[in-house]
């Protein structure tokens, strides 16, 4: 669905999508050929939900291919590292150093230059959404998600915040306890869409973790015991309520 969302922006030649995993994490790469990789994103990001985002583009001018003919995606070219990063700008005002002190937060790989691409220094769809938390409480201004995907560098974002009118952070407060609390639009639709489609697992996100060594069970089920204990989150079923009404 990704790789079709791309081939269907102006210009574009060729395009692939595959998953690799880098550092324990894996993610989404698009490699195309035919526009340039910021274009594409900006592009993209218009089209696609936000965790469908790839984490990186890597233009092409030449494509791998088997004995066959097909495209060989084992052999398409890892994502840059270190090396094809631009060279240090150091921040040259005050909204500026904070930015790169919450890229740096959220990338965990700084130090972080005002040019440097967020995306390209292994930004991603999630952790773009927590950087655009991190800027409200930080600066008192919502940022658009969009922008993070259009203005990928802390130079771009830093003129973007500062043309924007203050909207000062507010931390959620706590509901008071009751048996069912509402549920938001977003999550109304979800659960209509999981009726009308059976079950479906569009929303799932599977993920497996290998352990070594002895096992101590005991410990293992306590540790997700004080979890379910300390977020309601996972504590939470949704239902239909006397109105017909889904709640949670």
């Amino acid at each position: 669905e990704i790789e079709a969302a791309i081939r269907r922006i102006d210009g574009i030649r060729e395009a692939a999508v595959t998953a690799r995993t880098e550092n324990g994490e894996t993610a989404l790469y698009a490699y195309i050929e035919g526009r340039k990789s910021d274009d594409v994103r900006a592009e993209l990001a218009a089209r696609l939900p936000a965790y469908m985002m790839p984490a990186q583009f890597i233009e092409m001018t030449e494509w791998p291919v088997t004995p066959s003919g097909k495209l060989d995606r084992r052999a398409l070219p890892a994502p840059g590292g270190a090396a094809d990063r631009q060279a240090y700008t150091a921040p040259r005002n005050v909204t500026e150093m904070k930015l790169c002190a919450l890229w740096e937060e959220v990338l965990k790989n700084g130090p972080v230059g005002i040019r440097d691409h967020f995306f390209e220094r292994g930004g991603h769809s999630l952790k773009a959404t927590a950087l655009v938390s991190r800027i409200a409480k930080e600066f008192g201004v919502q940022v658009p998600l969009q922008d993070i995907f259009a203005r990928p560098t802390v130079e771009e974002l830093a003129s973007v915040i500062q043309d924007l009118e203050e909207s000062p952070y507010e931390a959620i407060q706590p509901a008071q306890t009751q048996d069912t609390y509402p549920v938001s639009s977003a999550q109304k639709r979800m659960y209509v869409l999981q009726q009308l489609e059976d079950g479906g697992v569009g929303y799932n996100m599977p993920a497996v973790l290998e352990l070594t060594g002895p096992l101590d069970r005991g410990r293992l089920e306590e540790t997700f015991r004080q979890l379910v204990e300390r977020h309601e989150s996972l504590r939470t079923s949704f239902e239909t309520g006397p109105d017909g009404e889904p709640v949670q």
